[in-house]
């Protein structure tokens, strides 16, 4: 402790005969050092206790007594108020002449005395917020369970799309139906997600989810398209069948070639001479 804080204290504190400050705190040892006084007396140890009040709450018709320190807050006594009265902490509203008391308050700074009297009333707006808080906190743990059993479904049908990708792009044909029930249980995924109503992170990862459906719902597509081509050009038949297939009865030159008869421009090889092409015409 510095001269100057000594001085300080000694002005503030008058000194006994036998160098003991006069105030309970301090005492001054024999070298002059001041030093904080050690008492072992019963009466210093029971000033201590912090004293334990009885409250008479009234709520509604009921009365609630309650034994509290006098020292504690009204928050706390909120907490005991629970139980007895079956509302929550923030419902409820503490008076204390008739003077609403904040849950950080202090009862004996308030002016609370053994058997004080308060009244307790349910604080309404706090209940619509705190039901209102609940609702949508539970809309969103149901958000965030379907995008959850939405993004495993996914995964499956995305490993699916590979397999098939894998067999199309191998050379190997795959029927168009398992393409066409791939983009269809893709798509009932899609209208799930689009029936969730989600806020914040969920609403990232639900978007995050339909980015992945879009995707694969092109590729599959794309699969198609390349699955049909796969289909003609490993199909070993002869032309003169595929054309025979064309027309359903005979081959498709002799088809057009005989339509080039019926309409006169089908030149015959076995024609007799030359045509003779003049530029003199005929007047009339």
């Amino acid at each position: 402790m510095s001269s100057k804080e000594l001085l300080r204290m000694k002005s503030k504190n008058k000194v006994n005969g036998n160098g003991s400050l006069s105030s309970s705190g301090w005492e001054m040892r024999p070298g002059g050092m001041l030093v904080q006084k050690r008492s072992s007396d019963h009466s210093n140890q029971s000033s201590m206790i912090v004293p334990t009040i009885r409250l008479k709450v009234k709520y509604g018709s009921s009365y609630h007594e309650v034994k509290i320190s006098s020292q504690a807050t009204f928050g706390e006594l909120k907490k005991m108020l629970a139980g007895p009265t079956g509302l929550h902490t923030e419902d409820q509203k503490i008076f204390y002449k008739e003077k609403e008391k904040d849950s950080r308050s202090f009862l004996d700074i308030a002016g609370l005395k053994d058997g004080s009297k308060l009244i307790l009333i349910e604080d309404e707006i706090s209940k619509e917020k705190r039901y209102l808080e609940s609702r949508k906190n539970a809309k969103m743990e149901n958000a965030s369970k379907e995008i959850t059993t939405i993004r495993l479904e996914i995964d499956k049908l995305a490993k699916q799309v590979a397999n098939v990708e894998m067999d199309i792009y191998g050379g190997k044909k795959v029927t168009e139906t398992l393409l066409l029930s791939l983009i269809e249980l893709l798509m009932t995924q899609l209208i799930k997600l689009d029936g969730i109503t989600a806020d914040g992170d969920l609403k990232l990862q639900r978007r995050m989810q339909v980015k992945r459906v879009q995707k694969y719902i092109e590729t599959l597509d794309m699969l198609k398209i390349r699955n049909s081509a796969l289909g003609n050009h490993n199909a070993n038949v002869p032309m003169h069948n595929k054309n025979r297939m064309f027309t359903g009865q005979m081959p498709k030159s002799i088809y057009y070639q005989q339509e080039q008869r019926k309409m006169g421009n089908f030149a015959d090889q076995t024609s007799p001479g030359p045509v003779v092409v003049t530029t003199k015409w005929e007047t009339f």
